[in-house]
């Protein structure tokens, strides 16, 4: 893509006829001329597809959606509930350390930098991948759901189970829009409200999802995921 972020190589053939649509050069011609004007985008150029970036797709053991990325100074950095070693934790992010904590007895984390899970096959991908400043959903409906639909599409087709944590109706939605997630599908279906502070203990909290993951996989031969941080 333009604006400084490559697809990477493990993403291009799932990717690539997507973003010769018209609708994803709109996309990027959109991006260019929105910060010409002086608007703040995030996460920066460079690291909107570091979800990609840090997990080939061959690599893919789970998929954790999110909606879009944080809308704040120095949140987003193109994962998915993460945020740079340094920023405050978000309280969507401490719920999930809370559910990981009661799940798996490990401890609450220091920080929010998931890259460590992004190393370990977890796809940690926003619906939208950018967003602008202050203004959450601003780059909703603009073209970025196709293209993520396509790469969470290009990871249902492989034949490698794989877990899929869905957590709040619109990773739910997008979810069932991709072929190969629906009944009898061989990968792992999770879903449980979502992690927010307005829903997390509706059924978030309580939801298990993370020892679930880990016994599937194993069950699979993929290898458990090391959900500390």
């Amino acid at each position: 893509m333009a604006n400084g972020d490559a697809v990477p190589e493990s993403w291009q053939a799932a990717l690539d006829p997507v973003l010769a649509l018209p609708a994803s050069r709109k996309l990027g011609g959109f991006l260019k001329a929105e910060e010409d004007a002086g608007k703040r985008i995030y996460p920066p150029r460079g690291s909107r597809l570091a979800a990609l970036a840090l997990t080939p797709l061959d690599q893919v053991k789970a998929v954790i959606l999110g909606q879009d990325p944080y809308h704040g100074p120095g949140q987003a950095h193109g994962l998915s509930f993460s945020v740079p070693q340094d920023v405050r934790i978000p309280p969507s992010l401490r719920n999930i350390y809370k559910e990981i904590e009661r799940d798996l007895g490990i401890p609450m984390a220091a920080h929010g930098n998931l890259e460590g899970w992004a190393r370990q096959g977890v796809l940690l991908l926003n619906n939208s991948l950018t967003v602008e400043e202050g203004r959450a959903g601003s780059h909703a409906g603009l073209g970025w759901e196709t293209i993520t639909d396509a790469a969470v599409a290009a990871v249902a087709a492989r034949a490698e189970p794989c877990v899929f944590l869905l957590w709040g109706s619109h990773a739910r939605k997008k979810a069932e829009r991709v072929p190969g997630l629906g009944p009898g599908t061989h990968h792992l279906v999770l879903t449980a409200p979502h992690p927010s502070p307005l829903s997390a203990h509706t059924g978030f909290i309580g939801c298990g999802h993370f020892g679930k993951a880990n016994a599937f996989l194993e069950a699979k031969g993929r290898g458990a995921i090391d959900w500390s941080v």
